[in-house]
C-alpha cells in the first residue's frame, strides 16, 4: 500500500486551492473535488457571482449543499497512514535564486530555516528533527542563508563563536589563543547582543527623525497648498488692481480726448466767425472798389467830383491787426504734456517694477539658507546693480551704462532732484533688493566707501550731519582705506585689519538679516559680518573721498 501511496503522490489526493492533502474532501457536481472550508471560501468570495468550479469554471444554479466524501476522505485518511503527502506545488520548490534544503534527495525544495550549529539548511520536513529531538534544542536556527560556511574558520575548520574587538573580525577558539592571543575578544553572541542595543538605540533616533521629518513633510505639503492659494489670491488681486490701472488710464485717455475735441470745436468755431467777417469786409471792399473804378472811369469832370464827396471813407478793419501767423503747434503742447506725463510713469514702473519682481522672485518658505561657502555659490546670487542718476553727487561722473562713478574736479551738469546727494560724494543704486544678493566694487584707489542704505537716508546734509553712508541708522558701510579696513553702523566704527583689495564683494540675505564684506583676491576673505534685522529694501552705494579720477564701478559677475 506504501508503494501505491507513492505512486498516487503527484496531486491526486491535494486540494487546488490549498494545494494540500484534502481535508473533509467535497466532490461538487463536475466530479472536482475540494477540501470543505476550501471551497467555501472561495464561493463566499465570489458570492455575488454565481458558483463555479475553480479548474473547469462551470457554474452552478443553484448552489450546491456541500457533502463530505466520505469514501474519499476515507481513503486519504487510509494513504496518509502509508505516507501519502501532497505533491509540492512549483513555488515550494527551490529555485536559483532560493536556498535550497541541504537534504532533499532529486528536486530539492527551498529551505525555510539554516542551522547555525550544523552549518546546513533545512525544508519544514526536513527541519522536523530540531523541533522534535532535544538533541537539537540548543541549535540555532536563522533564515535560510546561502552563507553559512563563512562561519566557518579558513583556517581550523571550526565554527567561528568569538569575536575579536581588537582587529574586528569573527574568529573561532583556536584563533582566540594563537594569532589573536591577549587581544581582547568575547562571545560572538555577546558582541552581537551589544551592537544590537547600540543599533536600536541608532534605529530610535532614526525612528525620531523620520517623525520629524513626517512632520516636516506634512508642513510643506500644508506650505505648498498655501503658496498655491496665495498666489492664485494674488493673481487675482494683482489683475484686479491692473485692470483698475488700465480703466484708469484709459479714462484720463478719454478725458485728454474728450477736452481737445472740445477745445477744437471752440477754436473752430471762433476761427470761422472771424473767417465770415473777414470774407464781408472783403465784400464790402470789393464793391468800394468796383464803385470807385466806375466813379473813375468817368469823363464828366463835374460828375467826378459831385459824386466823390458821397464816397464814405474806409474803415479800419478790427480784426486784421490781431491776426498773427504762428507756427503750426496748437496742439503739439498737449502731446508734450502727455509724453511728460508717460516719462514720469515709466520712471515709476521702472523703479517700482523692480520691488516688485524682486519681492516674486523671492518669495521663500523654507528656512534661512546658510551663507555661501565659496565664490561659486556667491555667484548664484549675483545681481546687476545699476547706479541711479537722480542720486548721484555732482562731483561724480556717472558712466554710459550707469554701472561706474568717477571723482570730478568740477561738477556735473546734472539736474536738480530731490534724491540727489547734495554734499557727499556718493551715490545709490536704482535696484532696491530684498532678498539674497551678491555684487562685487571694483576700486581703482583707497579712500573708497562701499554701502548698503535704505533709501530714506538724508540726502541734504554733510556726512557729519547724517548724510553719509555709515553716519546714521540708515545705512551700513565698509571703509576701504589703502592698509585697512573699517566698518560704520549709526556713526559706529569697527576696525579692521586685512590685506587691502581693490575688490570687494558683499553678500546680503535680507530676510535672515545678514548683510558680509569679502575682499576678493584670488581667494575670499570675510572682513565684517552683520547680524540684524531689516525693516525695508535696501539699496546698493558707494562713496569716493579723494581725489580727481578715483573710481568704483559695480563689476558685472557671470
Amino acid at each position: 500500500m506504501a508503494q501505491q501511496g507513492d505512486q498516487l503522490d503527484q496531486g491526486t489526493f491535494s486540494c487546488s486551492i490549498c494545494l494540500e492533502v484534502l481535508k473533509d474532501p467535497v466532490t461538487i457536481p463536475c466530479g472536482h473535488s475540494y477540501c470543505m472550508n476550501c471551497i467555501k471560501s472561495y464561493w463566499d468570495e465570489g458570492e455575488k457571482k454565481l458558483p463555479s468550479c475553480p479548474q473547469c469554471r462551470q457554474t452552478f444554479i443553484p448552489k450546491p449543499a456541500l457533502v463530505k466524501n466520505t469514501m474519499l476522505a476515507a481513503l486519504v485518511e487510509q494513504l496518509k497512514k502509508t505516507g501519502l503527502q501532497a505533491a509540492p506545488a512549483d513555488h515550494c520548490y527551490a529555485g536559483p535564486e532560493d536556498v535550497a534544503c541541504d537534504f532533499c534527495s532529486g528536486r530539492k525544495l527551498k529551505a525555510v530555516k539554516s542551522c547555525l550549529v550544523c552549518l546546513a539548511s533545512y525544508c519544514q520536513k526536513h527541519l522536523q528533527p530540531h523541533h522534535d529531538s532535544s538533541t537539537f534544542k540548543k541549535h540555532k536556527l536563522v533564515d535560510p542563508s546561502k552563507n553559512l560556511q563563512d562561519n566557518i574558520c579558513p583556517r581550523h575548520g571550526e565554527v567561528m563563536k568569538m569575536f575579536c574587538r581588537t582587529d574586528q573580525k569573527c574568529i573561532c577558539y583556536l584563533c582566540s589563543v594563537d594569532e589573536h592571543k591577549g587581544h581582547d575578544t568575547v562571545l560572538a553572541s555577546a558582541e552581537r547582543t551589544e551592537r544590537q542595543r547600540e543599533m536600536e538605540v541608532s534605529r530610535q533616533q532614526i525612528q525620531q527623525e523620520i517623525q520629524v521629518r513626517e512632520k516636516d513633510v506634512k508642513l510643506l505639503q500644508k506650505e505648498v497648498e498655501a503658496i498655491n492659494q496665495s498666489a492664485d489670491k494674488t493673481v487675482e488681486d494683482s489683475e484686479e488692481i491692473f485692470t483698475e490701472l488700465i480703466s484708469l488710464l484709459q479714462k484720463r485717455s478719454s478725458d485728454v480726448k474728450q477736452q481737445i475735441r472740445s477745445q477744437q470745436e471752440t477754436e473752430v468755431r471762433r476761427v470761422r466767425e472771424l473767417e465770415e467777417k473777414l470774407q464781408q469786409e472783403i465784400s464790402d471792399l470789393k464793391r468800394r472798389d468796383a464803385e470807385m473804378k466806375q466813379l473813375s472811369d468817368t469823363e464828366d469832370h463835374n460828375q467826378f467830383l459831385h459824386s466823390r464827396p458821397s464816397l464814405s471813407p474806409l474803415s479800419q478793419s478790427t480784426h486784421s491787426s490781431r491776426i498773427s501767423i504762428r507756427p503750426l503747434r496748437y496742439f503739439k503742447d498737449v502731446t508734450a504734456a502727455v509724453s511728460e506725463v508717460r516719462g514720469q510713469l515709466q520712471d515709476i514702473l521702472r523703479d517700482t517694477w523692480t520691488n516688485v519682481s524682486l519681492t516674486i522672485t523671492e518669495v521663500d518658505v523654507l528656512l534661512p539658507q546658510p551663507e555661501p561657502t565659496s565664490r561659486a555659490g556667491f555667484l548664484k546670487y549675483s545681481c546687476e546693480i545699476t547706479l541711479d542718476p537722480n542720486t548721484v553727487n555732482t562731483k561724480l561722473l556717472l558712466s554710459k551704462k550707469n554701472r561706474k562713478v568717477t571723482l570730478m574736479k568740477q561738477d556735473q551738469s546734472y539736474s536738480d532732484h530731490p534724491d540727489r546727494f547734495i554734499y557727499v560724494r556718493q551715490v545709490l543704486s536704482r535696484e532696491s533688493l530684498t532678498g539674497r544678493h551678491y555684487w562685487e566694487v571694483e576700486m581703482t584707489a583707497s579712500g573708497v566707501d562701499v554701502a548698503v542704505s535704505y533709501k530714506n537716508i538724508s540726502r541734504s546734509g554733510g556726512w557729519w550731519e547724517g548724510s553719509g553712508f555709515g553716519y546714521n541708522d540708515k545705512s551700513w558701510s565698509l571703509y576701504c582705506s589703502s592698509d585697512s579696513y573699517e566698518f560704520c553702523h549709526n556713526n559706529i566704527r569697527t576696525s579692521i585689519s586685512a590685506p587691502q583689495s581693490s575688490r570687494i564683494g558683499v553678500y546680503l540675505d535680507h530676510r535672515a538679516g545678514v548683510l558680509s564684506f569679502y575682499s576678493i583676491s584670488g581667494t575670499m576673505t570675510l572682513l565684517h559680518r552683520v547680524q540684524t534685522t531689516f525693516t525695508q529694501p535696501l539699496h546698493a552705494g558707494v562713496w569716493i573721498y579723494y581725489s580727481p579720477g578715483d573710481s568704483a564701478e559695480f563689476c558685472k559677475l557671470k
